[in-house]
């Protein structure tokens, strides 16, 4: 009984500091969605685009007497760079020319950027003789930052870095979209389209900076994924990918702020049922509880998924829209 304490504490760390890199991952698939009504399944290989260009960063800045933070930026930015401009080549490539189509034609022609981009990464990586790679993060961020004795919970300098990160990126992102004279074009592009361009915005150019953004953010994920997690490959973006996209649906598919919280519930959502069985060990009517192990924690969280979205089709934070005749 004296573990329950410190057990649920660490679930309670843990969980926050997955379900950011998911927040941070989901407003990708949000931000697209809210303009254009569209599902980019290409932003995974976005994402874990930026997670391969952080590992280079990180790798070549090795050597070098800088600062870890200052090599963490470096390959912040080199991976918002690189993942931003490629979200945008993929709208002007994939995407513009698709435009009215019916909606199942992006959306076949996003799987299929996907899989290029996929097969393009593992190809880049193979001819270095690569496949997983394994972070090497500047001296000093896995040790302990802070500690709570009395909870016996211990925080990662990494972890501190990560949940900083991920809240200054989401404060700059709603300053963008709520404060800026661009984040009010965004806000016109999404709602009417048409009356956007006859008032004088170019949507185009608009649509392409959202797509920038998008892209941007993931690469920060991509990054703070290969950081708490150590090993990246070109298939690494998929599960994850997917887990933020439902982040994005948990918390209102559009909503910024709901898919922060939607982020921040699924991590939770996981890692509470990776820890299930200790439970099953420690209370004897919860017995049944043993044989879960952390395996299981994917079904639990579209199982909850699943019963949120009957409770609240529109999601936690979401809108329920009618349709303009």
């Amino acid at each position: 009984m004296e573990i329950l304490g410190p057990l649920l504490a660490q679930v309670l760390v843990s969980g926050l500091i997955l379900g950011f890199v998911y927040a941070i991952i989901a407003l990708g698939y949000t931000m697209v969605y809210g303009v254009l009504q569209l599902i980019n399944f290409a932003h995974s290989e976005v994402f874990i685009t930026g997670a391969v260009v952080g590992f280079e960063a990180f790798r070549l800045l090795a050597p070098l007497e800088l600062n870890g933070l200052v090599k963490l930026l470096i390959a912040l930015l080199a991976a918002m760079t690189v993942s931003g401009l490629l979200n945008v080549l993929i709208e002007r490539l994939a995407y513009r020319p698709l435009r009215g189509a019916p909606r199942l034609v992006p959306l076949i022609s996003a799987i299929g950027v996907s899989l290029i981009l996929q097969d393009l990464l593992k190809l880049g990586e193979g001819l270095q003789g690569r496949f997983n790679l394994v972070y090497q993060l500047p001296e000093g961020f896995s040790e302990p930052m802070l500690r709570v004795a009395s909870l016996g919970v211990s925080i990662q300098r990494k972890e501190v870095l990560l949940a900083v990160i991920s809240l200054l990126m989401l404060a700059g992102l709603n300053y963008l979209v709520n404060f800026t004279r661009m984040g009010r074009a965004m806000r016109a592009v999404a709602q009417d389209r048409q009356t956007a361009g006859l008032m004088g915005i170019d949507s185009n150019r608009i649509i392409a900076f959202t797509f920038l953004i998008g892209g941007a953010l993931g690469g920060v994920g991509g990054v703070l994924f290969g950081m708490q997690f150590g090993t990246v490959n070109a298939y690494s973006g998929i599960i994850p990918g997917i887990k933020a996209f439902t982040a994005a649906v948990l918390g209102g598919i559009g909503s910024i702020p709901g898919a922060v919280l939607g982020g921040l519930v699924l991590g939770l959502i996981e890692n509470f049922i990776g820890v299930l069985s200790i439970f099953g060990s420690l209370f004897a009517p919860l017995k049944f509880l043993s044989s879960i192990g952390a395996e299981y924690k994917d079904i639990g969280a579209f199982l909850a998924l699943i019963l949120i979205l009957l409770l609240r089709p529109s999601g936690l934070l979401g809108r329920s829209t009618t349709e303009k005749v």
